[in-house]
């Protein structure tokens, strides 16, 4: 490290997660920050390049680029690209530089990605565990892998929160998966009980019942934020679920319920393009399980 307290770090995937934690680590004083997507080239990829030269993070002209002179890479694309983005970097390392990545994939994704890596970069499992909106870098993570102990004084002091999980690559990543079986498949549980609700005409009677069984829940929240976070997100959503299907299986659990929970988030994800779920989505329950039952009732 050049400077503990201020290292070069390179973004590589600069989506929603890798702009918010850009923006944060900027906040905090971090100076030297690249980034590279593999949009960037694309017409697309100019709200992406934009968001960069605002926060103040360099805009890389290629993969290589971004990691050039650098101490730690972020990898934050999208789940089936993981492998890919290190692969893309791996021959440019030079002096080893920490490897965070924060993909939500599978252990055994994990740790190819590692063993792809090698002596190249010091590789560290993180497992990213609530949204990335508001706290941005100092979002909860949990890392694992033998480098995760060396670099947490380092993530420390750039006010990022985290918890060392264990020395083996893969265990952050497991906590992530496993746990998103439940989170998102109540998202998905959430989606078709009250889509059955609202056909019912029964919606609130439903809400209201659930708290016999589960009073500490605060429903008409829950139903407002699980089907927003899937109008939202359920793509993104599905291809992790699927990960969390990879590390079931690669556990010796069939994911019966997790494969459902990928169709039911996809479902979701495909509806939220629509402009008039992105209008009811800021309407409340109601109103976007009105306009997804409409939909569904058009098809």
């Amino acid at each position: 490290m050049t400077r503990r307290n201020t290292p070069r770090v390179s973004f590589i995937g600069f989506g929603e997660a890798g702009q918010a934690i850009a923006a944060g680590l900027r906040e905090t004083g971090i100076e030297r920050v690249a980034a590279w997507d593999i949009l960037f080239p694309e017409a697309v990829g100019a709200r992406l390049k934009a968001a960069g030269e605002s926060i103040g993070v360099r805009v890389a002209k290629s993969a290589a680029d971004a990691v050039a002179e650098t101490d730690m890479i972020i990898s934050a694309v999208t789940a089936a690209s993981s492998v890919e983005a290190a692969r893309s970097v791996a021959p440019h390392l030079k002096g080893s530089p920490y490897y965070l990545d924060i993909n939500s994939v599978s252990p055994g994704r994990k740790q190819e990605t590692a063993k792809l890596l090698g002596a190249r970069a010091r590789y560290v499992d993180v497992a990213v565990i609530a949204p990335i909106h508001p706290a941005r870098h100092k979002t909860p993570l949990l890392i694992s892998g033998p480098h995760a102990e060396a670099i947490a004084p380092l993530l420390n002091e750039l006010e990022m929160k985290l918890s060392v999980v264990g020395a083996e690559t893969g265990q952050a990543a497991a906590i992530k998966m496993i746990r998103s079986v439940m989170i998102k498949g109540i998202e998905a549980l959430t989606a078709e009980c009250f889509m059955a609700a609202q056909r019912a005409g029964i919606v609130e009677e439903v809400a209201a019942s659930l708290k016999n069984n589960y009073p500490g829940l605060d429903w008409p929240k829950v139903i407002d934020y699980n089907l927003e976070r899937m109008a939202s997100h359920g793509i993104r959503r599905a291809d992790e679920m699927e990960q969390s299907a990879i590390t079931l299986t690669e556990l010796g659990i069939a994911p019966l319920m997790t494969n459902g929970t990928v169709a039911r988030q996809r479902e979701l994800g495909e509806l939220g393009k629509r402009a008039d779920i992105k209008t009811a989505k800021t309407e409340g329950r109601a109103a976007i399980l009105r306009a997804i039952n409409t939909v569904k009732d058009n098809h």
